[in-house]
This record gives structure tokens, sequence and C-alpha cells, in this order.
């Protein structure tokens, strides 16, 4: 599950590999999760959500192809 939304990070190549429980998501995303209990958010240093993925290997994944460098958060 990839965000359908243009990663920009305005210079600030860090960004933040956070697990996120699917109980605490919108509805709307919930319903395209299937059986999944969480998955993994990519965050810029303002907090701001760049992408929710099934898996946390992807969110690295995902980050470093668009030139980021992520960091695990726990």
């Amino acid at each position: 599950m990839n965000t359908p939304y243009e990663i920009n990070t305005e210079g600030n190549r860090i960004v933040y590999v956070k697990a996120v429980n699917v109980a605490n998501l919108p509805h709307e995303v919930r319903t395209q999760v299937g059986d999944l209990d969480h998955l993994y958010a990519v965050h810029d240093s303002d907090g701001q959500q760049l992408a929710l993925v099934a898996d946390r290997k992807l969110a690295f994944v995902l980050a470093r192809q668009h030139d980021l460098s992520p960091v695990a958060v726990h």
C-alpha cells in the first residue's frame, strides 16, 4: 500500500519510519489493509506522513528510492 502522493521533503533528506497500529487509522484506510495489525509510516522531520506501506523493509526501500535517508523510530 503506497501513498498516491508525491514525496517532497524540501531539502531535508532524513525521514522517519515507524510502526502504526491499524486500529488507530481512519476507517477508509482500515478497510484497505485486510488482516494486517500494523503498517509502517514514513514521516518527514515536521511529522507529516509521506507514505504508508505494509512492510518495514518496503518503507526503507521507498525512502531510499527517493534519495531520502530513513531512520527507524521505536
